[in-house]
């Protein structure tokens, strides 16, 4: 049953801020707020979040965007959240937990880029668990169990006190009405809770020794769909955000699934498998829709109605893009902080460098795992390399170097799309939303690298308008989820592939390919030669 009208307040979280917006019914946006969250880094591995400076950013969010919004809180009659795939841990009392080798309560959430866990995630890949089938066959530091298999480990007094464990969205929703429940969204992709096939697979926390997990975190046995109500707003939050007590609170969704809602959910009625959604910031998710489950080599999933329910879909990615460039501007002599107006700068000038060359430093090649390859290899220990350095230390050099990077981050999303299509998908076309659609470089590089046509939608913010039409979904103002999308969809600029540039990037993508292979024999010998 649907209802009248009413403007929806969506929330996404990710790893550096909290944004929230406003929108009508017709999926456009009304007014957006943004919010820094803190982030500790106690070792190169390790990264932890304060959940209560969380919500609070969050509130200041919301705030903001409903004044930009001139909305009045009795309009707003849903609130949906998502979040990055960050681990919170809370004590049976609500208390905070800590995660963190400082003892600090207050870091109480392990963000979803830290690694602590790769000996653990190893653990997981080893005992060769049916689980593993849905994750690419190998499991990824970036998921619950093997960090939950570290805290207990380590912080035995932390596990032992805990009572909660949350997937950073789950815990927004938490937070916002007093629910436990836990989104099918979280629980399928990060837990490896089966939503196609009775839900969990309890033997595998056993191999694991995590056999009390479920008990210990208040995990239920059921997850509630997306697109779902759980309830209103308290009373506490309603007062903290500054909306009405009546508002609907909808199921959490992972970012990169809520981005996907919001720039390819319209097309799932129709060309399910043609279609790629490419959610690009921090770090790059691909995130494809599918009629059938399809098992890939590397790629996470298939997971079952994690954003539209009766489809399944996959995700791929890259786990350091636009960290990546960041990192290229701090490691270079010419480089420093990397804000906006240093990106700019850098930009700018490659813009001149290639009007005298076109395909700029053709002698210098990158591979960017130098966070681990997320995919096609699933390997989180994999690492990056530079070829071709000189002693070139001047600002054009960062420039140059600048360039192939951003390169090398188009060849990386050709290399996925390759193997996906290798793999019974038919991608034509490629739907960018995120940080990624601020950098003229990145955007022009996605259409001519992959050689597939680009759409870049229109919607300023399309992983919060993702997460409104869930919103709207749970609020009743649309029938359901694939009704919001579209209904609320946001128009599209095609940019097609340039066939003048094809031959120059096939010869980078082979350059590419090789470094990959060059690269594994180098691990292979310092692992057959290590003491």
């Amino acid at each position: 049953m649907t209802v009248a009208g009413g403007l929806i307040c969506a929330v996404d979280v990710g790893t550096g801020s909290a944004r929230a917006g406003i929108f009508d019914t017709t999926g456009h946006l009304l007014g957006r707020g943004e919010h820094p969250i803190a982030m500790n880094r106690p070792s190169a591995n390790h990264a932890e979040h304060d959940s209560e400076d969380i919500w609070r950013s969050v509130c200041r969010a919301v705030q903001a965007a409903k004044a930009k919004a001139g909305a009045h809180p009795d309009d707003v009659v849903a609130i949906g959240f998502d979040a990055t795939c960050s681990l919170v841990v809370r004590g049976a009392d609500g208390r905070q937990i800590s995660v963190s080798t400082s003892g600090e309560s207050r870091w109480d959430t392990i963000v979803w880029l830290d690694h602590r866990a790769l000996a653990e995630a190893d653990e997981c890949t080893a005992t060769g668990h049916e689980v593993l089938d849905h994750i690419g066959g190998v499991m990824s530091p970036e998921m619950q169990t093997p960090k939950l298999m570290w805290l207990r480990r380590n912080l035995p007094s932390s596990w032992s006190a805990a009572g909660h464990f949350f997937d950073l969205a789950d815990f927004l929703t938490w937070k916002a009405t007093g629910s436990t429940a836990r989104s099918q969204c979280t629980l399928t992709t990060k837990w490896t809770y089966f939503a196609h096939d009775g839900g969990w697979r309890r033997d595998f926390f056993e191999a694991v020794c995590l056999d009390d997990m479920l008990a210990r975190g208040g995990l239920p046995d059921e997850a509630t769909a997306v697109g779902t109500s759980i309830g209103t707003l308290s009373g506490a939050a309603a007062h903290d955000l500054g909306l009405p007590a009546s508002c609907r609170v909808g199921a959490g969704l992972i970012d990169a699934f809520a981005g996907s809602l919001g720039v390819i959910g319209a097309h799932a009625a129709d060309t399910v498998d043609r279609h790629l959604a490419l959610i690009a910031g921090t770090s790059s998710c691909v995130m494809a829709f599918s009629g059938d489950p399809r098992m890939v080599p590397g790629i996470w999933g298939p997971y079952f109605g994690t954003a539209l329910p009766g489809l399944w879909q996959s995700e791929g990615g890259q786990s350091a893009t636009g960290a990546l460039l960041d990192h290229i501007i701090r490691l270079h002599g010419q480089g420093g902080e990397p804000d906006a107006q240093m990106h700019a700068r850098i930009i700018g000038r490659i813009g001149e460098l290639r009007a005298a060359e076109p395909h700029l430093a053709p002698g210098l090649h990158v591979l960017p795992d130098f966070h681990g390859n997320r995919s096609p290899f699933a390997d989180p220990h994999a690492t990056g390399a530079i070829s071709g350095l000189t002693l070139d230390a001047s600002f054009d050099g960062l420039c140059r170097l600048y360039w192939r990077a951003a390169v090398s981050i188009a060849l990386g999303v050709r290399q996925i799309l390759d193997h996906m299509n290798a793999h019974g998908y038919r991608i034509e076309s490629l739907h960018v939303t995120g940080g990624h659609t601020r950098n003229p470089l990145l955007m022009e590089l996605y259409a001519g690298a992959t050689g597939v046509a680009v759409a870049e939608t229109e919607a300023e913010d399309a992983v919060l308008l993702g997460t409104a039409m869930a919103g709207a979904a749970a609020a009743g103002i649309c029938a359901d989820v694939a009704t919001a999308c579209r209904e609320m969809r946001q128009p599209e600029r095609l940019r097609p592939p340039d066939p003048s540039v094809r031959s120059a990037f096939d010869r980078d993508y082979a350059i590419f390919q090789a470094m990959h292979r060059h690269q594994r024999e180098l691990s292979r010998i310092a692992a057959e030669r290590s003491p």
